[in-house]
């Protein structure tokens, strides 16, 4: 996965379609962290762990994003997170496998309506 390329289509997504990128996310990659692992139904508290830590980090991303936090982190710093190497490869594997659902089934529809009224 060439992640440069995926910075660069994720940052052309308007802020609502990130948003809606974003929380699909979210939902695959707590379903990836119940199939990674043994197959065998044993319980890797470690992945459910690093699951969660990843529903949060993406879920205030999403906040933020809506919220048109300025200190929000930057589009090629959420995906170099989310799509770099890491130490624990079933972390990776859930990561990539989850983008790559979203990624397949996603459709942009360049929403440009922000409901941030005074």
């Amino acid at each position: 996965m060439n992640i440069q390329s995926e910075v660069d289509y994720f940052a052309d997504l308007c802020p609502v379609d990130k948003a809606r990128f974003v929380s699909r996310l979210i939902c695959e990659i707590a379903q990836e962290a119940k199939i990674v692992g043994g197959g065998d139904g044993s319980l890797d508290l470690a992945r459910y762990r690093f699951s969660n830590e990843m529903a949060q980090r993406l879920a205030r991303f999403v906040y933020q994003l809506l919220s048109e936090d300025p200190a929000r982190p930057q589009d090629d710093v959420l995906i170099r997170m989310l799509l770099g190497a890491r130490a624990d490869k079933n972390a990776e594997r859930i990561v990539h496998n989850a983008y790559r659902r979203v990624l397949g089934g996603f459709e942009s529809y360049d929403t440009t309506v922000l409901l941030n009224v005074p």
